[in-house]
């Protein structure tokens, strides 16, 4: 192996050969060839990055907090700087929009698309319109475009004050934009950011789960995009959730084979091991009280054979 052969991090503890991600890269752009989630490469300091959308499940069973006032920023709109940013909102929730881009980065005159869900909009916050400003000041039209596009909805939930405490549908997708240099704690800070949400990230961990049924709790010290490449590309063989800490619970391929069977085939089940349990435990039972007989006849023997003597 040559001694500068480079790596990438699938955990603190694993590597994987610079070759193999290369080899897992090229199938899965492939797969998403002309789409927002081909992922792009880089080398700094010597390590090799993988960057790009990561899709997220939503699998939470309780509700979540969203914060009342976005950080550092709050606007007075009037009532009718209100009423027309109320309804555009309303226009863009109708017409479904997936994306927005930002313009030209750099001086390579590209464009960077911004994270994209089918089901996620990007819009402000309605906490923002609860002041009525009283003096008749305007904004300008970037003052508007910049409320419009603050903070972003979790599958078009419009936060308000009314609907602040909330549970995201169960199984509708998000993303976030990361790199493979990110571990698993990383992206779910940077995922609970994005939306604003109060709870604290120690309530939640992601889970990788196959269609199978398997699932496989991703640890503090891995790195999410890292394992979605070495997974494939295709989400309907297996998904990253994000889950409650307390609620999430590893399932292995062993038993995750089982799970997807009705109730009474289930029961059919359990009955047959259970007769195959009771059968083992017959068997065992005959063996040892026959190896029992044995040692008591030879203790016997010896006993007689000392008496003679």
């Amino acid at each position: 192996m040559s001694d500068h052969q480079t790596y990438v991090k699938l955990s603190e503890e694993k590597l994987i050969p610079k070759s193999d991600i290369l080899s897992l890269l090229r199938t899965y752009n492939c797969y998403h060839e002309g789409k927002n989630f081909q992922l792009r490469t880089r080398e700094e300091g010597g390590e090799f990055i993988l960057e790009g959308l990561l899709n997220i499940y939503w699998g939470l069973r309780r509700p979540i907090r969203l914060q009342m006032h976005d950080d550092n920023e709050r606007f007075r709109l009037n009532r009718n700087d209100h009423s027309a940013v109320a309804k555009q909102l309303s226009q863009e929730s109708n017409n479904n929009s997936l994306t927005q881009k930002t313009g030209p980065a750099g001086g390579d005159g590209g464009v960077q698309e911004e994270e994209e869900s089918p089901q996620l909009l990007r819009t402000r916050s309605d906490a923002s319109f609860m002041r009525v400003q009283r003096r008749s000041n305007t904004h300008t039209a970037r003052d508007l475009q910049r409320l419009r596009t603050h903070r972003f909805s979790i599958n078009g939930h419009f936060y308000n004050h009314k609907t602040s405490v909330f549970t995201p549908a169960y199984g509708s997708v998000t993303n976030v934009r990361v790199n493979s240099s990110m571990t698993t704690e990383q992206v779910l800070n940077l995922l609970l950011h994005k939306f604003r949400v109060e709870n604290k990230p120690e309530e939640f961990v992601l889970y990788l789960v196959h269609e199978s049924g398997e699932k496989t709790r991703l640890r503090e010290s891995e790195y999410p995009l890292v394992t979605r490449v070495l997974y494939g590309p295709c989400e309907k063989i297996s998904k990253i959730f994000i889950t409650e800490a307390d609620l999430g619970e590893e399932v292995t391929y062993d038993v995750a084979q089982y799970i997807k069977f009705e109730i009474p085939v289930l029961d059919s089940f359990v009955e047959k091991l259970k007769e195959e349990e009771e059968r083992e435990i017959n068997k065992l039972t005959k063996k040892y009280s026959a190896l029992r007989s044995m040692i008591l006849h030879q203790l016997e023997g010896k006993a007689h054979s000392s008496d003679r003597v």
